[in-house]
């Protein structure tokens, strides 16, 4: 059997995109990834970003925000920041053998009413989505 590719997703919060990239790319292809995410800085997990991963029959309201910090002693294959923020306060994340940027919008700072506010973190998780589609399929490789 051979080992997993282990892969970090970073932001600057590790509250909302960074988690649902671990849980989409978990549950996507996750017998052939380890999925790990972390923030610059710690917070909270999104209530939103909960929202709208359950709404695709992923859970991930057991996840909660980690620093960088807390996994410096794990090594990963592939770290990717996902916002412009997290590229700019770690270019290099120590322990990583590959860095990967892909900026998303974040939806924590979207205005208007609430469905407005759920619909900008739907497109964020479905960009992710795709994306996670597009990079990480072993199929596509």
């Amino acid at each position: 059997m051979t080992r997993k590719q282990r892969i970090l997703f970073v932001c600057t919060a590790n509250a909302a995109r960074s988690q649902m990239a671990e849980g989409l790319l978990r549950a996507k292809f996750g017998n052939h990834y380890e999925v790990f995410s972390a923030g610059t800085r710690l917070s909270r997990l999104s209530p939103r970003a909960v929202e709208v991963m359950q709404e695709t029959g992923i859970d991930i309201s057991k996840h909660y925000s980690k620093t960088l910090e807390q996994l410096e002693e794990r090594t990963f294959d592939v770290a990717v920041t996902l916002c412009d923020h997290a590229r700019e306060a770690c270019p290099v994340i120590t322990g990583a053998k590959k860095h990967l940027h892909r900026g998303f919008c974040d939806p924590h700072f979207s205005t208007g009413t609430d469905a407005d506010v759920l619909d900008r973190y739907r497109r964020v998780r479905d960009e992710i989505s795709a994306w996670i589609e597009e990079t990480f399929d072993p199929e596509k490789k």
